[in-house]
């Protein structure tokens, strides 16, 4: 079995080109539906966002799965496979499974360490968990790269330190002014720029949020999403008296601002009462010697972009740390994997001595006519140990073999050696009544992939609730 991701990003495609394969969330048990009976597809996990839309399959063929993927892509949305197929990006085996931790630890974001793609991605897997497209192997993939995620955040600094201007300015304004809680904020300009920066100030806890722009209905259209107050720009000296924040990122080719109207506005203000001020636009728009004043902490874009590069490169020093990690947990599911294939190999091995006891000690016996009860437990002890004894040591190289570069030619060797087909197939027939994983996998097919069939059986339940 193989591991394959599809999909395209930020970095590969243009927002164009992303949005026409975005997953309407209704329709998402339905594509899950038809991926999973895509050919070759044996389980599935789709995972969609603003800035990517991504397929994991676990699939029965390595080289032509892609090929089906992108297929299924084509039907769905309705779009030309010439259209896309440049913009995609296809990952195979542990580099699917690097990429995967990648993701989920934000690591691939357009904000390195952004930790809202986490639940985006737990999301994903348990709607398909649901729907029954996974099975044993993505319940624990998935559920290793989701705790793998939760300790990159939760011992590390990647996503610690600001990396946007207006989320950094309002994280500045709560160490100058000891928290935001209960104070007032003002916001010059009602654009893009001032929009995130609301949403930060509403997030931080600010009791009044005033907006003041020169298109009174635009600051007041800003104003009623935060239910905040809109003003016209008349007013901006006399809410500066309240104001204990005010962050500008307005359009104005002049100062709104200069330091004789924050000068006048100070001296009718509380004593030592900070004042907390942010200039984000380009031009400026606070005149620079207002920071000359008593009790004013006045910060411009260049100042904000230096404290954001700071913390892009801690979270850089932080991601390097993790690539070390993900791709020792990727060695680790890799060897998972592999026990996956000895599992049944061991099971015949364990029936074909067990056979041989059964029928050597029965053989015995008649033999033996005589022996009492006594004789004949302490025969069957001493045959039942023998076995063991010369069972253990090809169990326990097998497992080291199963393991190694080579694993799957070793495997098929051990099995011709001690002549484990004819059994091997017998056991998966014993599985046959539960046929059915996820609508795809069979105990049949499980054989071919080298699967023991009772855990591809279990698989959907291997993580449910989790």
């Amino acid at each position: 079995m193989h591991i394959v991701t599809v999909g395209l990003n930020h970095r590969t495609a243009p927002v164009e080109i992303r949005e026409k394969f975005t997953f309407a969330p209704d329709r998402l048990p339905d594509a899950l539906e038809v991926l999973k009976d895509t050919k070759s597809v044996l389980e599935c996990v789709i995972v969609g966002t603003c800035n990517r839309t991504e397929v994991y399959a676990a699939v029965d063929r390595k080289y032509k799965s892609g090929l089906f993927i992108r297929s299924f892509l084509e039907q769905w949305f309705q779009v030309p496979r010439s259209e896309f197929e440049p913009y995609l990006y296809v990952y195979e085996d542990n580099l699917a499974v690097e990429h995967l931790f990648r993701v989920a630890s934000g690591l691939d974001s357009m904000i390195i360490g952004e930790t809202q793609i986490l639940g985006q991605v737990k999301d994903a897997f348990l709607l398909s968990q649901r729907e029954g497209s996974t099975g044993t192997l993505f319940n624990t993939l998935f559920k290793q790269a989701v705790t793998f995620a939760k300790h990159a955040h939760a011992d590390t600094s990647i996503g610690e330190n600001p990396v946007s201007v207006s989320y950094a300015a309002v994280e500045l304004g709560k160490r100058i002014l000891n928290g935001l809680q209960g104070k007032n904020a003002l916001i010059i300009g009602a654009g893009k720029m001032s929009e995130l920066t609301a949403k930060h100030l509403q997030a931080a806890g600010v009791n009044r949020m005033m907006v003041v722009n020169r298109t009174l209905q635009n600051a007041m259209q800003l104003a009623s999403r935060f239910q905040g107050t809109a003003h016209p720009y008349g007013q901006l000296a006399e809410l500066l008296l309240e104001a204990d924040i005010v962050i500008s990122s307005s359009g104005s080719q002049e100062y709104v601002l200069d330091r004789e109207q924050v000068r006048s506005a100070l001296q009718n203000r509380e004593a030592h009462r900070p004042l907390f001020m942010v200039d984000i636009a380009v031009p400026r728009n606070l005149d620079p010697a207002i920071a000359d004043l008593p009790d004013v902490h006045l910060y411009d874009i260049d100042d904000l972009e230096s404290l954001v590069e700071s913390n892009l490169e801690v979270r850089r020093r932080e991601a390097d740390k993790l690539a070390a990690e993900i791709e020792q947990e990727a060695v680790e599911f890799e060897q998972w994997m592999k026990t996956l294939k000895v599992t049944p190999v061991i099971r015949a091995l364990q029936e074909k001595s067990n056979r041989i006891y059964e029928d050597t000690v029965e053989s015995m016996m008649k033999k033996l006519p005589g022996l009492d009860e006594r004789e004949q437990k302490v025969i069957r002890k001493l045959a039942k140990s023998i076995v063991n004894q010369m069972m253990r040591d090809p169990i326990l190289r097998v497992k080291e073999m199963a393991g190694g570069r080579y694993g799957d030619e070793a495997l098929g060797m051990f099995t011709e050696l001690f002549a484990l087909e004819g059994i091997l197939a017998e056991l998966e027939d014993e599985e046959l009544p539960a046929v059915k994983h996820s609508g795809r996998m069979t105990a049949k097919n499980s054989q071919e992939l080298g699967m023991p069939a009772l855990l591809v059986r279990n698989g959907t339940e291997a993580m449910a609730g989790s």
